[in-house]
């Protein structure tokens, strides 16, 4: 079965998540569009050819530029690999880019897409976990630097979004576990549903060979969680106000991602920075002990980790102050005013961050939770 998600704002586009998607996927390239740019990861090699070759035989000329697989092909250095393709390949601004890989990839060919020329179009097409809940949708593109994660960025829509489930079969249990942590997110910030899914069936969900139950119950969630992001980036596509939710658990998530040299998988990172966040709006009055309870049983049924090791503050604190809603010297973070119900909290109390880490560190930090 196919679903169409709808994705309204200024440039309406369409998410479609089913199986054996090549081919719609390169009949929605425009007309108007002679060349066409694969972005793609070295494992997926194989299945970039099939596309280069069905984009072929429309009469268009296809260009491939196979990057660095996962975080470290979002650098300045591969943008501009890819701009150099562009440019010898005499792309205009009525070819198209396409992203084929992971959320990596897929931030790296929109960005690559909104930089040339002020802005060429492209259409996404993730194939992990993480890429089709997250990165792929909303039109948000970036590349990392030394200073940080998405640091570099360009708020970009693409034309189309396909979401071929075929790919999950072959993906690694860690991979998919870890683009669950997105998913879950968005049960906690809107779809509650998403939750009860998880709690369900989270045996099925992490185990390395996937039953036919469980890729129904995982193209359900993958659905469900594109629909919450739509919904929010729909209202709100350069975050200057609700978008803002999309990121529970990304502000202490992303400083364990900067800490650790991008050798955490993200969505490890912002499992972590959930918990983090679940505990600060405990600590801060907003939400009750249970809801902290369900964020560490569920994410620890997938087998996601809810610790990070202590005496690492003064590293994540700094990084945290890098993070793209901080104000100044202001640290906004993205709690719960209950499950489902996202808030933004301003400058918390020292004690009050030191009391988050204390509770998701695996020892004491600075001799307990309220020492400064």
């Amino acid at each position: 079965m196919t679903r169409s998600i709808e994705v309204n704002g200024a440039a309406p586009y369409t998410v479609t998540v089913g199986s054996q998607l090549i081919e719609p996927a390169v009949q929605s390239i425009p007309d108007a569009a002679k060349r066409v740019l694969i972005v793609h990861s070295a494992p997926l090699r194989e299945r970039a050819d099939v596309l280069r070759a069905r984009i072929e035989a429309t009469g268009r000329t296809p260009v491939v530029a196979e990057v660095p697989d996962a975080e470290a092909g979002k650098t300045a250095e591969v943008a501009a690999f890819c701009w150099q393709v562009l440019g010898k390949s005499d792309f205009t601004r009525s070819d198209v880019v396409i992203g084929m890989g992971g959320g990596a990839v897929t931030d790296l060919a929109g960005f690559v897409a909104a930089s040339w020329l002020r802005g060429v179009g492209v259409i996404q097409m993730p194939t992990t976990v993480l890429g089709m809940v997250d990165a792929a949708v909303g039109g948000k593109t970036g590349i990392n630097t030394n200073e940080g994660k998405n640091l570099v960025g360009a708020f970009h829509e693409p034309l189309s979004v396909w979401c071929d489930l075929d790919t999950l079969q072959t993906l690694p249990a860690n991979d998919r576990v870890a683009g669950l942590a997105e998913v879950v997110k968005g049960g906690f910030i809107a779809d509650t549903g998403i939750l009860d899914l998880v709690e369900a069936h989270a045996e099925q969900l992490k185990a390395a060979d996937l039953t036919e139950e469980a890729l129904t119950v995982l193209e359900e969630l993958i659905a469900r969680k594109i629909q919450v992001k739509a919904t929010v980036v729909a209202a709100d596509l350069k975050e200057s106000h609700l978008r803002e939710i999309l990121n529970y658990g990304h502000t202490f998530g992303h400083a364990i991602e900067y800490t650790e040299r991008y050798q955490w998988r993200h969505g490890a990172a912002v499992s972590v920075g959930m918990v983090f966040a679940a505990e600060l709006g405990h600590l801060a009055g907003r939400l009750d002990e249970d809801s902290v309870e369900r964020h560490r049983s569920i994410l620890t049924s997938l087998g996601l980790p809810i610790t990070y090791p202590a005496e690492r503050w003064d590293a994540l604190h700094t990084a945290m102050k890098r993070d793209k809603k901080t104000r100044g010297d202001l640290l906004r973070f993205v709690v719960l005013q209950g499950i489902g119900n996202p808030v933004r909290l301003e400058g918390p109390d020292p004690v009050l961050l030191l009391g988050a880490y204390d509770a998701v560190s695996s020892a004491p930090v600075r001799g307990g939770a309220i020492a400064l």
